[in-house]
């Protein structure tokens, strides 16, 4: 028997029943999600762009392009990026590379490029965050690394707070990382001075269309 062995003999010998909290329920009700959520995600510095329709939002999508004269914009692999079908609409010529394409040279395109697109997998309206999260075709380096960060989510995506939120997730579905974004990236120094876009976009543009009455 190896130490490890004993240690784990041990380990199992002492355990015993264990009657675990219940999950936190939060407390905090908003009439309109949406509503709160645009009015906390403005306030933190961030966009919020409402629209109805799919095409709505690609038409938002596209005029937001072409007021940041973007050329290079990196796009992850996400079905509801997929519906939206962004480089067979686009009016201009405009390079797209798309996470899990040519993945080797992904990190060089998207250091160089105008603005990165993603969807979410959650937004929370207390304060206004929204939920990015790794996996296949969803790459970090599209919502860190270009200077404006457009991500698309639809309003049935919203819930009150990250209690509620979390409550929601069972753990075998959380994915090796998650980023909660709440506003452009923001950092100050010792004298309080604040500096945008340092450790990441500069500029942080939400996408938020109504979920259709059927879904």
């Amino acid at each position: 028997m190896t130490s490890r062995d004993r240690l784990l003999n041990r380990l199992r010998r002492h355990l015993r029943p264990t009657n675990h909290p219940a999950p936190w329920r939060s407390r905090r009700q908003f009439d309109d999600l949406a509503v709160r959520f645009t009015t906390a995600l403005t306030a933190a510095g961030g966009d919020v762009v409402h629209v109805a329709t799919l095409a709505d939002a690609r038409t938002a999508i596209f005029t937001l392009l072409d007021e940041i004269q973007a050329k290079r914009v990196a796009l992850n692999d996400e079905p509801l990026l997929h519906q939206l079908a962004l480089p067979e609409h686009a009016p201009r010529p405009i390079e797209w590379h798309i996470a899990g394409e040519k993945s080797e040279a992904l990190r060089t395109f998207c250091a160089h490029a105008d603005v990165g697109i993603t969807a979410a997998a959650a937004a929370l309206a207390e304060t206004g965050t929204v939920v990015v999260q790794s996996g296949r075709g969803k790459s970090r380096l599209v919502s860190l690394l270009p200077p404006v960060h457009i991500a698309v989510l639809t309003t049935d995506q919203i819930t009150t707070d990250l209690f509620t939120w979390v409550e929601t997730m069972r753990p075998a579905e959380m994915p090796a990382n998650l980023v909660f974004i709440s506003g452009p990236s923001k950092t100050a120094d010792i004298e309080q001075t604040l500096a945008i876009g340092v450790h990441g976009p500069k500029r942080f543009v939400v996408v938020l269309v109504d979920t259709p009455p059927e879904a």
